[in-house]
């Protein structure tokens, strides 16, 4: 199914951007965490990144183009797909939009004449910005500046919570924090009031009680001049700056990574760990030269925290606000939940001569490898036996991925997250280990990036190394099934018509009716049994 992409806003007050390049072409496959293109706001020149995947069918706005925020940028979806008409519906809404727009102007002209409240001079407002394709209200989960502070343009304001990850909100201003909208904890939709700057002592009250819109309403239609001289004179200079301004500082505030989207997903690729760079960045953000010249750096791990406890006899409740993670959380798996219909096939597996296989493996220097690493690797050799399997349910099709993604589940303090290994099947045991290890330690320093979440084909989720024996698992939608898979118990089992002590494990497939049958997730365990039993076939 085709997915429709708007000119993001990039900025709190980015209106327009320009398409200054775009990276990929009609017809080229897209991976979530992809840079599509490089677009040009009144701040600065940023890469745009893909939260989908799939073919890139259309192509809204061309190079050197300038478009509104919100209108049709780009269209993701299957090969072949047919998107005429939601290319020849594009033009309705934009009538629409403009129609709105001149309404708006009007209202804003009329609102400006009977107004007394203006923006004082040097004061911006500045309110909850979009900080993901999806997100509709974010969460302060730390103010990184209080009221009273002085900033500066690239300074850190704050860390918002979305519906996809914990991000670092930049400051686009110079001046004082005069108030702060939304405190530490609260959540609040996008563009609402988040914090006034402006120069020190200066009175905003009236702004603040008029939720700043009436003031920006006030700002647009009488000092347009004003803002078009200031994006002039802002861009240039911050190009100059970023091109002097070289920090050898930490890239980390509260735990959380300073890093440009294009650094990112190359220390992705590369598998480099984020925590260990150092940025020469503004304010010591990681750019694409440091991951390029990255050299090993001691990482120190962050100290446990402990919860309260309540003293022995003592009644006592305690309401904690739902996070954007356990909100999302419960939104995905009631979907999934409540509209697959699912079902579950156990099988149990012995597991002797994958303990020797794996005593073998790891006896070879600087080589670790785990049950679960094998599992996660019979589950991708298993997957391309049957394809089936590797599918995702629409209403109108079933979509056969030719590409393995195996999601690994992992328990963190806020919930659950599952970091997705790419392209798993062409992995061998050692580098799945490996990026388990680096993504399952990401997530529970929150520091995983939204493209290291996404895109996953299959799941696995392990809760073998808390004695569990067995378990059902709630589907990972779009994934068609998941694997559950239990502790390894050592009990008597029956060996060529001889009882002895063996080694066991439990495995559920939870999969959904609608694009895996009975017979064809039972041939999967099948094959996942053969795999995981006999290691050595998974080298052929």
């Amino acid at each position: 199914m085709a997915t429709i992409i708007n000119m993001p806003r990039l900025s709190d007050t980015m209106e327009e951007g320009v398409v200054a390049k775009w990276l990929k072409n009609v017809g080229d496959k897209i991976e979530e965490g992809d840079i599509l293109a490089e677009i040009e706001t009144d701040k600065a020149t940023m890469e745009f990144e893909s939260f989908y995947e799939g073919t890139l069918l259309y192509i809204g706005i061309q190079e050197g183009e300038t478009s509104p925020v919100d209108v049709l940028l780009a269209i993701i979806g299957e090969e072949g797909e047919d998107i005429s008409a939601i290319i020849n519906g594009s033009s309705e809404p934009a009538k629409e939009e403009t129609t709105t727009e001149e309404v708006k102007e009007e209202t804003v002209t009329e609102t400006s004449a009977t107004e007394s409240t203006t923006i004082p001079e040097g004061v911006q407002v500045i309110t909850m910005p979009r900080l993901s394709d999806t997100m509709t209200d974010g969460t302060i989960a730390t103010w990184l500046k209080k009221v009273g502070d002085e900033v500066s343009e690239g300074d850190m304001l704050a860390e918002i919570e979305t519906d996809k990850a914990t991000m670092e909100f930049e400051c686009f201003y110079e001046g004082t924090i005069l108030y702060i909208g939304v405190q530490e904890g609260e959540t609040a939709p996008v563009d609402s009031l988040l914090t006034i700057i402006g120069p020190a002592g200066t009175d905003v009250s009236a702004l603040v009680a008029n939720g700043g819109n009436a003031s920006a309403a006030t700002e647009n239609t009488t000092a347009p001049a004003a803002k078009t001289e200031e994006k002039a004179a802002t861009k240039p200079a911050a190009k100059v700056e970023e091109t002097k301004t070289v920090s050898t500082t930490n890239n980390t505030a509260n735990g959380r990574i300073f890093v440009s989207p294009l650094a990112k997903k190359i220390a992705s690729d590369k598998g480099i760990n984020l925590a260990d760079v150092k940025g020469s960045g503004e304010n010591g953000r990681i750019i694409k030269k440091d991951i390029e010249n990255y050299t090993p750096a001691v990482k120190v791990e962050a100290a446990p925290t402990t919860a309260n406890v309540a003293a022995t006899g003592v009644e006592n409740s305690e309401e904690v606000k739902n996070s954007q993670m356990r909100k999302a959380i419960a939104k995905s798996l009631g979907n999934s939940k409540f509209s697959a219909p699912d079902f579950s096939l156990n099988i149990e597996v012995d597991m002797d001569n994958a303990m020797a296989s794996r005593k073998i493996i790891n006896a070879m220097p600087d080589t670790k490898v785990s049950f679960n690493d094998m599992v996660v690797k019979a589950c991708a050799m298993a997957l391309k036996k049957h394809p089936q399997v590797n599918t995702s349910w629409t209403e109108a099709n079933t979509i056969y991925h030719s590409h393995i993604h195996v999601g690994v589940a992992v328990a963190v303090d806020d919930g659950l997250l599952v970091p997705v290994i790419k392209h798993t099947d062409g992995l061998s045991l050692t580098q799945i280990g490996a990026g388990v290890r680096d993504l399952a330690g990401k997530a529970r320093n929150k520091k995983l990036a939204p493209a290291e979440m996404q895109g996953s084909t299959f799941t696995v989720s392990n809760l073998g190394m808390f004695g569990i024996g067995s378990f059902n698992s709630i589907i990972n939608q779009p994934n068609s099934a998941i694997l559950s898979v239990g502790a390894i118990v050592q009990k008597p089992v029956v060996k060529d018509g001889q009882i002895v002590i063996g080694n066991t494990m439990n495995l559920t497939l939870t999969s959904d009716h609608r694009t895996v049958d009975g017979a064809v997730g039972a041939q999967f365990l099948q094959t996942l049994k053969t795999f995981i039993e006999n290691p050595v076939t998974m080298l052929a």
